[in-house]
């Protein structure tokens, strides 16, 4: 079975925090949860062709790009500065004291 990973994530700006999508099945469950009342011809043709990538038919990285399209016309790309790290001074702490 071929990698459904990204060669890169992209980022999901959501009310409250940030959502990383990295993989074909991350991008499934955003579209399925993506709201009935807005779902326009668009949506469809990105279900479709994940769909197609699932079965190896469509390439990975045309997904990765065609969503990236999606998120930044609904102005719900995050920009990846936005996005804290958590591996940022995790070893500076110390817990104990």
């Amino acid at each position: 079975m071929a990698s459904t990973l990204f060669d890169a994530p992209l980022f999901l700006k959501k009310k409250h925090y940030i959502q990383e999508l990295a993989s074909l099945e991350d991008v499934f469950d955003f579209l399925d949860t993506w709201p009935q009342a807005e779902r326009d011809t668009t949506h469809e043709v990105l279900v479709k062709a994940c769909h197609m990538a699932a079965q190896g038919i469509f390439p990975l990285p045309a997904i990765r790009e065609n969503l990236r399209r999606f998120l930044l016309k609904r102005n719900l790309l995050a920009n990846i500065e936005e996005v804290p790290l958590m591996t940022k001074g995790l070893t500076d702490r110390n817990i104990g004291s």
